[in-house]
């Protein structure tokens, strides 16, 4: 099979970043679908792992944790999926990823596509609706419906993947006011589209901001430069608030968080698989719950930009757009 992977970590300007490769079919056994990648985006997870995880020994490493295709064989397990089978996912940190022509995945952590998307639309959402949907609703626990009415939720960096499905979920499946911030008039517009009620700039301080609009939000959650803005957030939140974080930040001093009795939660969406949770299935609902969303017209596909067929040559620019941090919704690549 045709794949896109790497030997050793280097910057992504350097030819041999990535590389177009041949590798053996895998085969699948227990609870695994062997699909047939026809779409992937590409997430900040794959430039982290490139820069800062070797390949085994001899072997090559293939990145992708984001992809939609067809389900062409499946183990002697799987009960969820048959082959011909349309299907989306995120699939697992430790396994291989996604830019390849042929991908193994465990069903538990896989969705069936929405019919109403083609498969670069759909490869688009799997990672970052993961992501927002466990942050909001596993991790902070905010309900759904009008309950939270009358709190608010501010996301910082509201313009990326995940920003761009979180705003989507928090306005239209709870009551929250939702505050999302941006600091270019594109990336404004962007997070606007997406239904926050209001934007707000996070290269200035937030609090004085949130402070104008007079909101002190219960909900805050940081996607980018947690350490950056970790002052602000303390400042900014409501006494008894929830603060949540996706990124990898330089060191923060959670003790600043106590007079307010603020609590902290992590996401990572791969956290299931990674342990096989007894609960590694609600992935796997979640993500029929958020087709099911994009089916009815409640959530809209994040693609933004287009970056031809699965490569090295397209995979390296993709890579060097979200290293330049100016990336807004998903980039997408499709076919071989």
């Amino acid at each position: 099979m045709k794949a896109v992977a790497y030997r050793k970590n280097l910057p992504i300007d350097h030819p041999d970043a990535l590389s177009d490769v041949t590798l053996p079919d895998p085969a699948p056994g227990g609870r695994d679908l062997l699909v047939e990648v026809r779409a992937v985006s590409v997430n900040p997870v794959d430039t982290k792992v490139r820069k800062s995880t070797p390949a085994p020994e001899g072997e090559w490493k293939v990145l992708g944790w984001d992809a939609a295709g067809v389900v062409r064989a499946v183990g002697p397990e799987v009960s969820l999926f048959k082959p011909g089978d349309r299907v989306w996912y995120a699939g697992s940190i430790a396994r291989a990823g996604s830019n390849s022509e042929l991908q193994l995945v465990d069903e538990r952590i896989v969705g069936r596509m929405p019919a109403s998307l083609g498969f670069a639309e759909a490869a688009a959402l799997p990672l970052t609706s993961l992501t927002a949907w466990e942050m909001l609703f596993d991790r902070l626990a905010i309900p759904q419906g009008e309950a939270a009415a009358g709190d608010a939720l501010l996301v910082i960096g509201a313009a990326g993947g995940v920003g761009s499905v979180m705003v989507q979920l928090a306005r239209r499946l709870t009551g929250l006011t939702v505050i999302g911030t941006a600091s270019r008039p594109e990336s404004r517009a962007w997070v606007e589209q997406f239904g926050a009620h209001h934007v707000i700039d996070h290269a200035a301080p937030l609090a004085a901001q949130l402070g104008s609009l007079g909101i002190a939000p219960r909900y805050v959650v940081s996607l980018t430069h947690t350490d950056q803005h970790f002052p602000q957030i303390v400042e900014a939140i409501a006494p008894q608030g929830k603060f949540g974080l996706i990124d990898d930040p330089e060191p923060i001093d959670v003790r600043l968080l106590k007079r307010k009795s603020v609590s902290l939660h992590w996401e990572l969406m791969f956290t299931r698989a990674l342990f096989n949770t007894a609960d590694m299935a609600s992935q796997h609902a979640i993500l029929d719950r958020v087709a099911a969303l994009v089916d009815d017209g409640t959530i809209k596909t994040t693609v933004n930009e287009r970056f031809g067929t699965i490569s090295a040559d397209n995979l390296r620019r993709a890579h060097a757009m979200l290293e330049s941090h100016q990336a807004r919704g998903k980039i997408v690549l499709e076919g071989f």
